[in-house]
């Protein structure tokens, strides 16, 4: 795994990894492998929280040292009132060595970007496009993703972060069939696009070397995903032999009573 972190820092563009408390529910021993490996690859950490008032989450991320927090389903500009004033509570309006961004992942909130890009400049970072959640909400089905009428919603949204002075980072199954989308983003803004754990800089969507950098991403994922199948199976099985000798014990000391 960490091979693949520092092959994709040197050759591919990639500058971070991520770790989500909301749908992914990461626990926090896997949080903490996370984190060691992206300080040996001298990676930057973005943790996507719980909800936009997340308190708890937040204060987290100032303990493990995040430099990406992301609060899921903005779908209002009240909702976005509510992460700038949690944020604001728990690390300050002025803090610096964090960013933070939302995001964007359903119809609802690109209904209403226009009421919430104006409070989110100056107090926010940014933006980040769940684009598979994002087709799921228009009642398209997932495999469309990288159908010109997404691609398109997603321009809407990078011009209005050029407008706004937002970053915009881009999520949501990207893959090869998405670098022809990447591209097109990349010529209006993106500032980074991210896999399931790995984000490159936006840079990277112009590279010849793209294929083989996603190609790279998508086997530090199946590498973590074995890691943490192999470890929680350990564990399960770490008891086993006693759990088998108090099983005896109990079958033994019900034969003698009944015997009694």
């Amino acid at each position: 795994m960490l091979d693949c972190l520092k092959k994709g820092r040197d050759h591919y563009g990639v500058v971070a990894v991520k770790a989500e408390f909301e749908a992914e529910g990461t626990r926090p021993d896997e949080f903490l492998r996370l984190l060691e490996l992206a300080q040996r690859a001298d990676l930057k950490v973005a943790l996507k929280i719980g909800g936009c008032e997340a308190v708890s989450d937040l204060l987290s991320t100032k303990i493990y040292g995040i430099d990406y927090v992301i609060a899921p389903m903005v779908e209002t500009r009240y909702a976005l009132s509510k992460f700038i004033d949690a944020k604001n509570k728990t690390h300050g309006p002025n803090e610096e060595r964090t960013e933070f961004l939302f995001n964007l992942e359903t119809q609802t909130t690109l209904d209403n970007l226009d009421d919430i890009v104006p409070l989110a400049k100056g107090n926010v970072d940014g933006i980040v496009f769940g684009r598979v959640d994002f087709t799921l909400s228009r009642g398209m089905a997932r495999t469309a993703v990288n159908e010109q009428s997404i691609t398109e919603a997603v321009l809407q949204v990078a011009q209005a972060c050029v407008n706004n002075d937002l970053e915009l980072v881009v999520g949501g199954s990207v893959s090869m069939d998405a670098i022809d989308a990447l591209r097109e983003f990349r010529a209006v803004r993106l500032d980074r696009f991210e896999t399931r754990k790995v984000i490159f800089d936006g840079e990277a969507a112009t590279s010849k070397s793209l294929a083989e950098g996603i190609a790279n991403a998508v086997e530090f994922e199946l590498l973590w995903l074995k890691n943490k199948r192999d470890y929680y199976t350990k564990i399960a099985a770490e008891d086993a032999a006693r759990i088998e000798m108090m099983e005896r014990r109990i079958a033994v000391n019900a034969d003698t009573a009944a015997a009694a």
